[in-house]
């Protein structure tokens, strides 16, 4: 039985889907960014930025109303492309996101997605795996391309054949991190401080390369703050729904977790809300969704940034698990700016750490910020633009 294991056939009939357009229909949460789907997407990342929730406020900015946080994009599609591998489970890797032009109250999308390569990888917790790159265009109303989205994901064995893969200790359960009541006083005050640029321009010109991003910091992580995120994101679509649409989901794809205890073919993301599920799958307990913790870089860049200025592109690595109870501290510093085509642009590099100073998530980062004297920020960027 190949269930859950990787095989060349399966690479090979994979390969075959590289560079045809893909379907989507259980990758997309909404087409359009109403008012309900933005405000569901900033609760569901914890960001109460009044430019994507007041009205009142969002009047007052270069917008002239409110303006959906850049990574709504995961909600218009999901950015998991990962065809083929029957039962093989898929563990997301990352994102590069760029964006030409704000997402607006009321853009309606349509995207196109496409696995543009997969590569047979090996690694210490899974000797055979493999990554699989999409792209993803968002097309607005307007015929505008206005982000693209590459987003990678690793597929690893399950089931039998993941035991088959890994050693014991590999399997081990990781023991939650135990904090001090003084520790969690110290996250909460912490968490309380966050502030932003908000309605006040900050100007290319006054940016020094590096100038620190004031972080951004989450946790200690709970189910809720998992369960917030597929409100907002996602709901049950990315594992066939529910009910008759699971079933019929599973019949196709073979993408399931079977539950020891009663037989049950359940949502494969199941590993992310029950610690035992999490160890079964290798992640050492319940752990969060990797997107979710991207969107949390993108909170605290565009707190940094403001309201005039503009991310343009994200390129972040998801490195470990996130496991419920971890504290994650997202920071970011400028490395350079530069004129191009008449912007100015900011690059950062971004890193999270969790309580015990491992590595969470890195990547890069770009943002295009008003030049005194010169006007707004003009829309939509060039995609010469890097």
């Amino acid at each position: 039985m190949t269930w859950g294991t990787i095989t060349d056939e399966g690479i090979a009939e994979a390969e075959t889907l590289v560079d045809v357009p893909l379907r989507r229909d259980r990758m997309r949460w909404i087409e359009t960014t109403t008012r309900d789907a933005i405000r569901h997407f900033s609760w569901g990342i914890g960001d109460s930025n009044p430019l994507w929730l007041d009205s009142e406020y969002a009047a007052k900015s270069p917008y002239g109303g409110i303006v959906a946080p850049p990574c709504i994009l995961y909600a218009l599609d999901g950015t998991v492309v990962a065809p083929k591998l029957a039962g093989v489970q898929w563990l997301y890797a990352g994102t590069t996101f760029t964006w030409f032009e704000p997402i607006l109250l009321n853009d309606t999308f349509k995207v196109e997605a496409r696995l543009k390569k997969q590569e047979l990888k090996s690694g210490r917790r899974f000797p055979k795996w493999v990554l699989q790159t999409g792209e993803i265009k968002y097309i607005n109303q307007h015929h505008r391309v206005a982000g693209i989205a590459i987003g990678r994901c690793a597929r690893t064995p399950r089931g039998e054949a993941l035991a088959k893969e890994k050693n014991n200790k590999l399997l081990k359960a990781v023991e939650s991190y135990n904090y001090s009541s003084e520790e969690i006083a110290d996250i909460e005050r912490q968490v309380l401080a966050e502030s932003r640029q908000g309605s006040e321009p900050l100007y290319y010109d006054n940016v020094k390369v590096s100038d620190k991003v004031q972080q951004v910091v989450r946790g200690p992580l709970g189910v809720i703050d998992i369960m917030a995120w597929y409100s907002g994101q996602q709901g049950a679509t990315h594992y066939g729904g529910v009910h008759g649409d699971a079933i019929r989901y599973r019949s196709r794809h073979a993408d399931y977790h079977l539950n020891k205890k009663t037989g049950a073919k359940e949502s494969a993301g199941r590993g992310h809300l029950e610690t035992s599920t999490g160890r079964d799958v290798g992640m050492g307990g319940a752990y969060d969704v990797g997107p979710q913790r991207i969107a949390w870089c993108q909170h605290m860049l565009t707190n940094w940034i403001g309201d005039h200025g503009f991310l343009h592109t994200l390129d972040v690595s998801v490195r470990k698990p996130n496991l419920v109870g971890d504290t994650i501290w997202w920071t970011g510093e400028v490395i350079s700016k530069d004129i191009q085509e008449g912007y100015g642009v900011v690059k950062f590099k971004v890193r999270a750490v969790n309580q015990k100073d491992e590595l969470s998530a890195d990547g890069t980062a770009s943002a295009v910020l008003p030049i005194l004297n010169k006007g707004p920020i003009r829309f939509p960027l060039p995609h010469a633009l890097v």
